[in-house]
């Protein structure tokens, strides 16, 4: 029975014997032949030619095949043929070749330069974020000096010598109700200051609502009265202006209140248009007659993009309006929107 059992041979031997090899039979007691197998029989030698036959010992590395050329084999003789195809050799050193070692440079400073992207947009989308939490902050200060009803019905009760004392160019205040407009007005000696200074002299992304330098203090004198404000994309300052070139936003706006440490004044939205900074027309403030001023009211009227249904009789019976202006993004940075109010007719009240 020990003739069935197969004991295990070399790749080599194995190789030879389907191959017909010449290699000598072994006769005798099978357990003798097995005994040889092993070892036992130091006088049995391989065939000529093939000196990885049975009993004679293979080299460690006789079918090594090297991943990276230049492995050491054959006793130290290197292999040229074979292709590198990784860029470390096999001690774990890295590959010498200049351009592996270029790609290795460029990838790395392209992975630094990406995250330091990342954490620099990171940066000022965090800055940007605590700019407006600022803003807000004293915007919330400033509506604290004026109480307003919740319905808009009456107008703001405002603490003029409260104002006067943070600072002294408060010249109103503008409030739409139901809405985030509900600030102070001031005006500067130029249409720069108050677009990135707080009423407090600090610096503030929004600014502050102002009058047009060439206005005549405190507002509602003129025949236009223009009135400044960030569009905020966060959605405070003007926003609220820029959204009412929605026809159905606009509807829903009845009554704009301006109030001045003299008078007060309740209005209603006649009209809205857009146009771009480089249009002259926008600042005219004084008209020659009340006529000149319906006619250039009326000429806004062909621009409108949402008006009053009333549009035509409003214009026929004002004296004067008053414009809220704001910066609008669908013609770039230079983009402007404007809208015109009227005050209130008798019988609309």
């Amino acid at each position: 029975m020990a003739s069935h059992f197969k004991q295990p041979e070399d790749e080599g031997r194995r190789g030879h014997a389907r191959r017909g090899s010449s290699a000598p039979r072994m006769g005798g007691n099978p357990r003798t032949r097995l005994n040889t197998r092993r070892g036992g029989d130091e006088s049995y030698h391989a065939p000529a030619g093939n000196p990885h036959a049975a009993g004679t010992p293979r080299s460690a590395d006789a079918h090594y095949i090297p991943v990276v050329s230049g492995a050491p084999v054959d006793g130290g003789r290197r292999r040229g043929r074979f292709a590198e195809t990784d860029p470390y050799d096999l001690s774990g050193r890295r590959s010498r070749d200049p351009k592996k070692r270029a790609g290795r440079i460029v990838s790395v400073v392209l992975f630094v330069v990406g995250i330091a992207l990342i954490a620099t947009a990171a940066g000022m989308w965090i800055y940007n974020q605590w700019r407006y939490h600022e803003q807000d902050v004293l915007n919330e200060r400033l509506a604290t000096y004026a109480d307003v009803s919740d319905n808009g019905t009456t107008p703001p009760q405002v603490d003029w010598e409260g104002l006067k004392a943070v600072n002294p160019e408060v010249v109103g205040w503008v409030q739409i109700p139901g809405t985030v407009v509900n600030f102070p007005v001031y005006q500067a000696a130029d249409n720069e200051k108050y677009l990135y200074s707080g009423a407090d002299g600090s610096y503030a992304i929004g600014g502050q609502i102002f009058m047009d330098c060439d206005n005549t203090a405190p507002g509602m004198v003129d025949g236009q009265t223009l009135i400044y404000g960030h569009h905020m994309r966060n959605g405070t300052m003007f926003k609220t202006v820029s959204d009412m070139t929605n026809q159905e936003m606009f509807d829903s706006v009845s009554t704009i209140w301006y109030v001045t440490e003299e008078a007060t004044y309740e209005l209603q939205p006649l009209l809205i248009y857009e146009t771009d900074a480089s249009d002259t027309n926008a600042r005219q403030f004084t008209f020659e007659s009340d006529d000149a001023l319906h006619t250039y009211l009326t000429d806004l009227l062909g621009k409108a993009v949402a008006k009053s249904p009333e549009a035509e009789e409003l214009i026929a019976q004002t004296s004067n309006v008053l414009t809220l202006c704001t910066c609008n993004y669908t013609h770039g940075d230079d983009g402007r929107t404007l809208l015109v109010c009227v005050p209130k007719l008798a019988e609309n009240e």
